[in-house]
């Protein structure tokens, strides 16, 4: 599913317009992401939750050369899936 089609079944299950559900869908995408970026989580119980994980610095190596590389450390995005979700995928 991408974005289009989300968007479009948002709109039907709130009986709303595309346009709506469209703004809906982006200012939800944009509150997760302001409150990663601040460092804080977003946590929807049952379904899951938003964290940052840190990444630390390691020594990597170019496949092409061989060559041994630094790789800076950085932050990447979580998602951990809540125990109902993960059983609704299950049949559970």
């Amino acid at each position: 599913m991408n974005k289009a089609e989300f968007v479009a079944a948002v709109a039907a299950k709130l009986g709303a317009s595309k346009a709506e559900a469209g703004r809906a869908v982006d200012a939800v995408l944009d509150t997760i992401q302001d409150a990663l970026a601040q460092g804080g989580d977003v946590r929807f119980p049952g379904f899951g939750s938003f964290a940052v994980a840190e990444r630390a610095a390691r020594e990597g190596k170019n496949p092409r050369t061989g060559e041994t590389v630094r790789i800076a450390a950085s932050k990447a995005p979580k998602f951990s899936a809540g125990k109902a979700f993960k059983e609704s995928l299950n049949g559970a």
